[in-house]
């Protein structure tokens, strides 16, 4: 996915930021920070929720998320005092406030009437374009209220005609085929997940026809 905003290109694929043409120095915390508040906007993000996704598990200090957010300000060519996309809310958190829109000449492709699906039991789980969140939190788009699963506990993001698998630092893991992602990780139709103990598959249907001819149950 390449977003631009402002001055500025964000690329999920290629983990990288450019400010007017050229990459610039961001660190791969910054670069989830940034991440994060992109998916979210406009809505803000807390603190708390945010040193629960970028630092899981990980006791930090109250000035490390400051001054990853100082690091991402510089990377964007902007500061607090002037104002700019990462938007302060005092007491609360953080949020990206700017329009947002696909690299010109680079849209997202046609999904040519795709659709991706998490089969679990007898459930059937659609997923929507953009990111999709499994875990325990409330607003998950595959809500699995099971104890070994984290709250955010992994993600697939819906572009185009594909879709991609990321663990969110979970505590029991993450698994595709058997072994653990560990890294942004492509799906496809037929593949089998497991999130904590809790066994999925993944189903991608074109034209409502699913794209693998024979699929062993």
């Amino acid at each position: 996915m390449r977003l631009t905003f402002g001055r500025c290109l964000f690329d999920s694929g290629t983990r990288e930021v450019s400010r007017d043409g050229q990459p610039v120095a961001i660190s791969p915390k910054a670069f989830q920070l940034l991440e994060i508040l992109i998916d979210r906007r406009p809505n803000a993000v807390s603190k708390e929720r945010l040193h629960e996704t970028v630092w899981p598990k990980t006791f930090v200090t109250d000035a490390n998320l400051p001054n990853l957010v100082a690091e991402l300000r510089r990377a964007l060519g902007e500061s607090a005092s002037e104002g700019g996309f990462i938007r302060t809310i005092r007491g609360f958190g953080y949020a990206f406030s700017g329009r947002v829109e696909p690299e010109p000449g680079k849209e997202a492709p046609s999904r040519a009437n795709v659709v991706f699906k998490l089969v679990w039991a007898d459930r059937e789980i659609v997923l929507q374009d953009g990111e999709n969140i499994l875990g325990r939190e409330d607003d998950a788009a595959a809500w699995i209220d099971v104890h070994s699963v984290s709250r955010r506990h992994a993600r697939i993001v819906v572009s185009g005609d594909s879709a991609v698998l990321e663990d969110l630092g979970s505590k029991n893991g993450t698994f595709l085929k058997g072994e653990a992602v560990t890294r942004p990780t492509d799906l496809s139709d037929g593949d089998r997940l497991r999130i904590g103990t809790v066994e999925m598959m993944v189903r991608r249907y074109v034209g409502g026809v699913s794209t693998q001819s024979a699929l062993s149950q």
